[in-house]
């Protein structure tokens, strides 16, 4: 197929990712700065399945054919086996239901459940409901991480009131997920960023999902630096769901994003690359106070050293 038969601009590539299950978040990675907009996985006996959406004016059959050699060469740098990596053109009509064949409700530690935008939520659950569109940024509840990140924001949340004014930034923001759950659970505010400009609309889109008004949000696109620029004063926790990497060179902002009394939630790191976050944590002077773990997974909570 020449790229001249497929230049509808309606048109998304879709591609497909079987690999390791261990080389999850290193494909999402990849994908994201390739500019995909939206990923699904599938589970298998220790395999994966990713299908990611690319407009079709955004690249051609030679960029692909490049994705898919990083994509190997990533595998092989980690010692794994080399992914499968295919494509196909489809219209926007089978992008949209494509995202509805694999999301539904989904139910997140004790106080929220996760309905996708095109599903009506019940009127009568003892669940706070957030709603959300999946398809315009990383961050959909069915990650792991994001669910450990949730389920963290629910204990350090739980029993917060109104009156407490509880300020929550969230470093890396995607589809939203966290600052909207962090406010479902208590939070009356928080401020957000995040360096891909679709994850500021994916999050301004999903508020607007859930009633949620704007000034609760303040979201822009931009760094961590950014981010503290912006705040009027530290907040009182923060969240970062982002590859281990990155949250090592942000530890040594964390003291200027949060109070001296100020917490983080940190996730998006592979178990074994533990060790390196919390040294990085240690020579800034944080402590992780609890280390959570789903399948490869681990989230760790921390707080300020008293030394």
């Amino acid at each position: 197929m020449s790229p001249s038969s497929i230049t509808s601009i309606n048109n998304w590539w879709e591609i497909q990712v079987l690999a390791e299950q261990a080389l999850e978040e290193q494909i999402f990675w990849r994908l994201q700065s390739f500019g995909c907009q939206g990923m699904v996985t599938q589970k298998k006996d220790g395999q994966i399945r990713v299908n990611s959406y690319l407009p079709i004016e955004k690249g051609q059959v030679l960029d692909l054919a490049a994705l898919a050699l990083l994509l190997k060469q990533d595998a092989i740098a980690c010692n794994y086996e080399a992914p499968i990596t295919q494509w196909t053109v489809i219209s926007d009509e089978d992008w949209s239901s494509s995202w509805k064949q694999h999301w539904s409700p989904q139910e997140i530690g004790d106080m929220l459940v996760i309905y996708p935008a095109w599903i009506d939520p019940p009127t009568d659950s003892d669940r706070k409901i957030l709603r959300l569109d999946p398809g315009s940024a990383f961050g959909t509840g069915a990650h792991a991480t994001t669910q450990l990140c949730l389920e963290a924001l629910e204990m350090r949340l739980w029993g917060v009131k109104p009156e407490d004014n509880i300020v929550v930034a969230d470093v890396g923001c995607g589809s939203g997920i966290l600052s909207i759950g962090a406010l479902l659970i208590g939070a009356s505010q928080t401020y957000a960023i995040d360096n891909d400009i679709l994850a500021i609309k994916a999050t301004n889109h999903n508020r607007q999902l859930n009633d949620i008004p704007e000034e609760k949000i303040w979201v822009q696109e931009g760094s961590i630096q950014d981010l503290i620029a912006n705040m009027p004063a530290p907040a009182n926790g923060f969240t970062c769901n982002i590859l281990a990497d990155i949250i090592v060179d942000m530890v040594p902002y964390f003291d200027q994003l949060v109070d001296e009394n100020g917490w983080g939630i940190l996730s998006g790191i592979l178990i074994e690359q533990v060790p390196k976050v919390a040294d990085a944590l240690d020579a800034h002077k944080w402590v992780v106070a609890t280390f959570w773990k789903r399948q490869e997974w681990a989230c760790l909570t921390i707080r300020r050293s008293e030394y």
